[in-house]
């Protein structure tokens, strides 16, 4: 027997009613005052707060007196609703680069603060998350607060594919990258892909020069490259006096050279990472904290 048309709606209501009560519940809508920083959760669909991030005093970070001006310039003219480009900070292991965008973001939150102007939140994405964008920036998209969003160590493999998330956000999209969102990326490459990677693809084109131009394109996205070279022993020296002198740690100037020398040269390699840890080693030996 055919059901009449009010059954019928009684019916489908129930049966939308029984759906809606299996379906999960919508994540909760995000807290921006909770914090300044937070991570993006794809999986979940929402973001983690960060109280205390782990992060240096924009004072301590030496040698990079330029790169440290370049971008505190845009992220300030950004922060003040004017226009500002996303930024690539890229090159040498280890010389601050991911130090500076969270040291730079913490003073221009500051100086916001002071001024009662934008809030100021950084929030980074995992480099295996960036697929998710779109999603993220939906969350962002229309805020009244200045987001940058970071993602630390970001570099793409031959059979990647998730790049082309990025490159329509910054740029191409039809939305593009929302008024109130600036992306900053740090990798130890220029353009994003390991050179191996481009030169197979340039030998087995047809067109060479046209081979790998959808992803070299990629770093043209951002409007700043900041570069960091490898530094020489007076910038790594300075740095490690800058650190003890922050800290407390009082050792005669000499053995301070001396060790951080040595410790350098056991490390192979000089940069602000080893100076750090060189100062960890000592204030472990010497009984202090670092705080």
């Amino acid at each position: 027997m055919t059901q009449t048309m009010p059954t019928l709606d009684a019916t489908l209501f129930r049966i939308a009613e029984a759906l809606e009560r299996l379906s999960p519940p919508p994540p909760p809508a995000p807290d921006f005052a909770a914090a300044d920083a937070f991570v993006w959760l794809a999986e979940e669909n929402r973001f983690l707060s960060v109280l205390h991030v782990n992060r240096m005093p924009i004072a301590l970070l030496k040698s990079v007196d330029r790169m440290r001006d370049t971008l505190l310039a845009n992220t300030e003219s950004f922060a003040r609703g004017l226009p500002a480009n996303n930024a690539l900070l890229w090159g040498s292991r280890g010389m601050g680069k991911s130090s500076l965008v969270k040291a730079v973001h913490a003073e221009v939150a500051e100086r916001l603060r002071e001024g009662a102007g934008l809030a100021l939140k950084l929030v980074e994405i995992h480099r295996e998350d960036i697929a998710s964008l779109p999603r993220c920036l939906s969350h962002l998209r229309g805020r009244p607060e200045r987001f940058i969003l970071f993602c630390d160590d970001l570099s793409f493999d031959a059979d990647d594919t998730s790049y082309k998330s990025l490159k329509a956000v910054l740029e191409g999209g039809i939305e593009g990258r929302p008024q109130n969102v600036v992306f900053y990326a740090t990798s130890n490459r220029r353009h994003l892909m390991p050179r191996e990677m481009m030169d197979n693809e340039r030998a087995t084109a047809i067109n060479p020069g046209e081979a790998v131009e959808e992803k070299v394109s990629l770093s043209d996205r951002f409007g700043l490259w900041i570069g960091f070279h490898n530094c020489s022993q007076a910038d790594y020296l300075d740095m490690v006096q800058g650190y003890a002198a922050h800290y407390g740690l009082k050792l005669p100037a000499e053995r301070l050279r001396a060790e951080a020398l040595e410790w350098a040269m056991t490390r192979g390699s000089r940069s602000g990472r080893v100076a750090w840890q060189y100062i960890q080693d000592l204030a472990g030996r010497m009984g202090q904290r670092l705080e």
